[in-house]
């Protein structure tokens, strides 16, 4: 038996040279809203918009909560039953996530849970099911679905995030409309929103929310926006009659606080952790610049990109590995296939399944991504490593930006150590840390 050590990958990456790397800071504008003070906020906001008149005492209020992992997204829906019972009102909780958690009802209050959304944390009660009501055909022909809980109730407030889509650019892209079709659709809309592709579905999210919202079942949203360090940043309340004004105005805000890698080029990019709950693809392409599709550009640029760890909040979900060029056996042995092709079965984007090469360790995969490199002296490749895609105030550069960083060639960028050697242990697993 050939032991891996011993075979001829390992053997040819073994002299590859890492580069020494510093830590470095990123600094962007930090304006955001403390935990404890986003129940007040989320009153106060309700209240300016004139939202509250419309939830009245006895009605059974839906709240949508969806499955990325949003800062304090489990305070946030917790302040939004809190104020629909301030109201005299009953409200429930509604998973509204397309076909994530394995597009089972199980599966989708599984990672509620996962952030901290639960019956006994919420204090109401969650009705998740893959039922859904048709509404009727979009202006595009489309046909539009509800979660059945959801059409039952007498209302439904979005609670959700707003944000940069990562496969497509349109006048709206992540936020209330996409929550609408996409989220409360559950499977059936999920699969009829990116039926298709995604240079159409720009077109599909609007005139399908529109039906949504002709039924009146919509009050009015409250996404949230965040800051570049993954941090809550404001509320808008919006009622229903102007979400398709106002979200394209709201994303404009959102794209300027995004969060970037501020050297723009590099050879190879090493991710520590990527998941669902950072990006539907594992990685934010907007920071990555591994886009799974032609039809939305951006993030940092470089020839090779390297996966290392999965997040338990994933739950086996590796959608996105396809964009990485390597990843680590690590990560392959925590797959869930099932759970990732019914992701892009949905989306109809496989790319993001694709399976790259697999390393053995966490040294072989990023010694890889150099070594498979163009036209770089090996000897001094510039290496970027972040901790994942949500958090990039702190970074690892390796030796070959030094001197641009201590002469201020990027605003905003501090170098805050020597390059150091990065440290494996014997198995291959990297020990230096970012964030210490």
């Amino acid at each position: 038996m050939i032991l891996r050590n011993d075979s001829t990958v390992s053997r040819l990456l073994r002299d590859v040279p890492i580069p020494r790397m510093f830590l470095a800071e990123q600094r962007f504008p930090d304006r955001h809203i403390d935990r404890e003070d986003i129940e007040k906020t989320i009153f106060a906001e309700i209240g300016r918009a004139g939202m509250g008149e419309r939830v009245r005492p006895g009605m059974r209020i839906a709240i949508t909560a969806g499955s990325r992992g949003i800062r304090n997204v489990d305070e946030i829906t917790r302040s939004v039953v809190a104020y629909v019972k301030s109201r005299g009102a009953t409200p429930f909780i509604v998973p509204a996530m397309g076909s994530h958690g394995g597009a089972t009802a199980e599966g989708q209050k599984e990672v509620l849970a996962g952030y901290g959304i639960t019956e006994d944390a919420m204090g109401c009660e969650i009705r998740s099911s893959m039922e859904t009501v048709f509404l009727g055909l979009s202006e595009l022909g489309k046909p539009v679905y509800m979660d059945k809980n959801v059409y039952e109730s007498d209302g439904v407030i979005l609670s959700c995030r707003l944000k940069p889509h990562n496969a497509f650019r349109g006048p709206v892209e992540s936020g209330p409309c996409k929550m609408m079709t996409v989220g409360l659709g559950k499977q059936k809309g999920a699969e009829q929103v990116h039926s298709d592709g995604m240079d159409i579905i720009a077109k599909n999210i609007p005139t399908m929310a529109k039906v949504t919202l002709g039924t009146g079942k919509i009050l009015f949203a409250i996404p949230c926006l965040e800051n570049a360090y993954d941090q809550t940043m404001m509320f808008e309340a919006i009622p229903a009659e102007r979400i398709l004004e106002r979200e394209p105005e709201l994303l404009k805000i959102a794209f300027q606080n995004m969060p970037s890698i501020l050297v723009g080029e590099g050879d190879v990019l090493i991710v520590d952790q990527i998941g669902k709950n950072f990006s539907g693809t594992g990685v934010d392409p907007n920071i990555t610049g591994t886009f799974s599709t032609p039809y939305a550009t951006g993030g940092v640029q470089v020839q090779r990109t390297c996966f290392l760890n999965l997040t338990p909040e994933s739950h086996g979900n590796t959608l996105g590995v396809g964009l990485a060029s390597a990843i680590t056996k690590r990560i392959y042995d925590q797959m869930d296939t099932n759970a990732m092709y019914t992701n892009c079965m949905t989306s109809t984007v496989i790319k993001s399944a694709m399976i790259p090469p697999i390393l053995w360790t966490d040294k072989e995969a990023i010694q890889f991504c150099i070594r498979t490199c163009n036209r770089i002296d090996i000897t001094k490749p510039r290496v970027i490593r972040i901790p994942n895609s949500l958090h990039v105030g702190r970074i690892m550069l390796s030796e070959a930006y030094l001197a641009d960083v201590q002469a201020g060639r990027w605003p905003g960028l501090t170098a805050l150590s020597e390059p150091q050697t990065l440290e494996f242990d014997s198995e291959g697993t990297l020990q230096t840390s970012i964030t210490e």
